[in-house]
């Protein structure tokens, strides 16, 4: 599988440029993990997690699973032997929306794992739910095959076709932002945009102490 993600993207240069950004709940168990590859889609009803043991069984290294829990908070539907089944078989990561446990044991692990909840008791295995068809996850649509990038700041998602300029325009925001940076070192203090942006804008601003 090819990698689109080049040195320097982040979920925030992403998400500033266009791609979808998932909600703030769905969020990492450890901060520093990165996580990055093509989504693996489940839908599984609420505390049932059947279908994400069928998606394991499937999986290709470098798929990121990604789970649409329904957003459900008191029932998780993954934990430590999942997650090590996943990293076995050389998956990305793992993004659920809704409640994993085993948390301790997740974060000494090298997995990424973000969650929207976390939850000491176990799944059912009732069935029902999707492998491989468009979802919703964290509040945005996730297609099989999209592009998924965490960090620290949150979720992004993306498709192939949109992959490359995405991806451009990303890296060339990081090189102004990498410009601004320069330009407060050295004392510039005022962005340039500043003063046309007042001007067009209705604020209320107090007197200058």
């Amino acid at each position: 599988m090819s990698d689109v993600f080049t040195e320097g993207l982040c979920s925030t240069l992403l998400a500033d440029v266009g791609a979808r950004v998932m909600r703030a709940a769905v969020k990492p168990l450890r901060a520093g993990w990165l996580l990055r590859g093509r989504a693996l889609t489940v839908s599984v009803p609420a505390g049932d997690n059947l279908a994400i043991h069928a998606a394991l069984a499937m999986a290709q290294p470098g798929d990121v699973l990604v789970v649409d829990a329904q957003g459900y908070a008191d029932r998780a539907v993954m934990g430590g032997i999942m997650c090590a089944q996943a990293a076995a078989a050389g998956i990305a990561g793992v993004v659920v929306d809704g409640a994993m446990r085993d948390a301790a044991e997740l974060r000494e692990g090298a997995l990424p794992v973000f969650a929207a909840a976390l939850s000491p008791a176990g799944p059912y295995k009732a069935g029902g739910g999707s492998v491989g068809r468009s979802i919703q996850c964290g509040g945005v649509t996730v297609n099989p095959g999209d592009w998924i990038l965490g960090d620290d700041d949150g979720l992004v998602v993306f498709g192939p076709a949109e992959s490359d300029g995405l991806i451009a325009a990303a890296l060339a925001k990081g090189k102004a932002e990498a410009l601004r940076m320069a330009a407060i070192a050295r004392g510039e203090l005022r962005p340039a945009w500043l003063d046309d942006a007042l001007a067009r804008a209705t604020l209320d601003i107090g007197p200058a102490r």
